[in-house]
């Protein structure tokens, strides 16, 4: 979906007004659509070029991460600062999928510094520093917009009330804060006047949202996305929440496996006396206000990602201590990589003679209701459906016991080099089973059998997020059968918005045609459809994954010769 977005921008010259399927899409700010859309501009338009702006800022928060670290508390605490940003679930995780998160997570990661070093006393350029400071705030805005600036703001003043540095001229002298607005207006101000002048009406404060209403770009971007989603109030209600204290305790698992040292964290000094001790009191304010900022808000699982930066500094900073509870964690590693080692390798022995006919769509157990979750299909997984994983589950066990003899009795940085090949392993081990979940969560393979099959009327069933990679494989617009609901309502009442939306009277009208036609839907779709045009006029042309490919009249045999591989029984 972001990725059509940057291709749209670009093949329309409209760099301020996202659109999808020719629809206004109001919702986010624009650096993530640009940044793909120059990757396109040098690549060409593929999928992997999509994905270069992410990898890079992954890589580049990495290097920021152990810079920073190398920078307050020394050589071997930044390495693993860094070690613990480049190996951790969660970064690898939330980066699989193109969400702006871990560009903002840098943006702000290299305010945090910058605002430190403008602060330094031994800092010989604090205006500069102070001026990287404002520029990172401007692109947060233009990446998450309010949150890309209240997270570094908020830990900043409470960082200067911790110090009793809050109404010290001295301090506000070397963070220089009326050239930083002007820097941040120079910033982020253009897009934001141009998208509110093009996107009218300008003023409009309700606090209500609802159902058919549309007040323009500026209350939707800023009060029903920023400030009504913060409360629980937006509409359409796109998203649900994670339970505050999974939110607080699956934290765990995004910096695993170093979060076994966070109980070494609390072992360390914050006192603002030297460099090391004003990173780690910064550091703590950084993370902590995250966190307690999603805990009264609504919340993903990858919301939380601004903190990981903070929370590596620390766990970093307490693992060059190589203190008796970082020789704990150590052996508590080595308990946990065991555990799950053999937790694989039963899995691997339960599975052993079961089938695996067609795509592991064939296997899983969907739960639609946890889908607005970024981990909801999880939930899906069955025993059964690891008879298609043997391979990375059997690389994974490989890895956990490499993590584990590795862990066992072994110095801080012995446990620390076994534990970060452990995580390259399985990394490898998650890549193999994103593969064989392809089908599933991608419509790849139907985009590809329509790319072949003879021209005709696209329509997709309902939702465009569900069927986004049609979209783009196939580079071209649709009309979305019931689809004027969730990320696409909004935008559907715009002025001058494209009439791509039909119900199902004018879908049968359609369909029943002698125009060719095609239709792509969830394969648990097709009772309702045969109620609307008949069994005989839904000819399948694909399937894959649940989903299925139809046309309303047979193909020539010649095109359906060609289109057999593309068919995945």
């Amino acid at each position: 979906m972001q990725a059509q977005i940057a291709r749209n921008m670009l093949q329309s010259g409209d760099w301020v007004t996202a659109h999808l399927d020719g629809v206004p899409y109001l919702e986010k700010a624009p650096l993530v659509y640009w940044s793909i859309a120059f990757s396109y501009k040098i690549f060409g338009a593929h999928d992997w070029a999509a994905r270069i702006p992410i990898a890079l800022s992954a890589v580049a928060l990495c290097w920021l991460t152990a810079a920073m670290g190398i920078w307050a508390f020394g050589k071997r605490a930044g390495f693993y600062a860094g070690m613990i940003m480049a190996t951790c679930v969660g970064l690898f995780l939330f980066t699989r999928i193109l969400i702006p998160d871990v560009m903002l997570t840098l943006t702000v990661a290299l305010a945090m510094w910058a605002f430190l070093r403008a602060l330094d006393e031994d800092e010989p350029h604090p205006r500069l520093w102070a001026a990287v400071l404002a520029v990172n705030l401007g692109l947060g805005l233009l990446l998450k917009s309010l949150i890309g600036i209240v997270f570094p703001v908020a830990a900043a003043v409470i960082y200067l009330f911790l110090t009793r540095q809050l109404f010290s001229a001295a301090a506000w002298r070397r963070i220089h804060p009326f050239s930083g607005v002007v820097i941040v207006l120079l910033v982020a101000a253009p897009w934001h006047i141009l998208a509110t002048l093009r996107n009218p009406p300008y003023f409009d404060f309700t606090l209500h949202s609802g159902p058919g209403q549309y007040h323009g770009f500026l209350w939707f971007f800023f009060i029903n996305e920023q400030l009504l989603r913060f409360l629980n109030l937006r509409y359409p209600r796109d998203y649900d929440t994670v339970p505050r204290l999974y939110f607080w305790l699956f934290h765990l698992l995004w910096l695993f496996p170093w979060s076994v040292y966070f109980p070494a964290v609390a072992k360390l000094s914050f006192k603002p006396t030297d460099r090391a001790g004003r990173t780690r009191l910064l550091a703590l304010c950084w993370a902590g206000f995250v966190l307690i900022f999603f805990t009264f808000s609504t919340t993903q699982e990858y919301y939380s990602m601004p903190c990981y930066p903070a929370l590596a500094l620390l766990l970093g900073s307490a693992m060059a201590t190589d203190s008796k509870w970082i020789r704990r964690g150590t052996t508590g590693l080595s308990l946990v990589a065991g555990c799950a080692a053999a937790a694989a390798i039963i899995i691997l022995a339960l599975t052993r003679g079961m089938a695996a006919p067609g795509d592991i769509s064939c296997a899983l157990s969907p739960h639609p209701k946890a889908y607005k979750l970024s981990l909801g299909h999880m939930e899906d997984l069955t025993l059964a459906s690891f008879a298609y994983l043997r391979l990375p589950l059997a690389l994974a066990a490989g890895a956990l016991v490499v993590g584990c003899i590795g862990a066992l009795k072994a110095n801080m940085q012995r446990a620390a080099l076994a534990a970060a090949l452990m995580m390259v392993l399985f990394f490898h081990a998650a890549r193999l089973a994103m593969v064989a979940f392809d089908p599933y969560l991608s419509s790849r393979p139907p985009a590809e059998a329509l790319k072949n099959s003879p021209k005709g009327t696209l329509i997709v069933d309902r939702h465009y997020y569900y069927f986004s990679s049609v979209f783009f494989y196939t580079n071209r617009s649709a009309l979305l059968l019931n689809g004027r609901f969730m990320n696409l309502e909004y935008g559907a009442y715009a002025p001058g918005a494209p009439n791509v939306f039909i119900d199902d009277a004018q879908f049968k009208a359609l369909w029943l045609k002698a125009e060719r036609a095609y239709l792509v839907a969830k394969e648990s779709a097709l009772p309702r459809l045969r109620g609307i045009v008949g069994s005989a006029r839904l000819d399948v042309v694909a399937t894959s994954g649940g989903k299925v490919l139809l046309t309303n009249q047979p193909l020539p045999r010649s095109a359906a010769g060609a289109l057999a591989g593309c068919t995945s029984q």
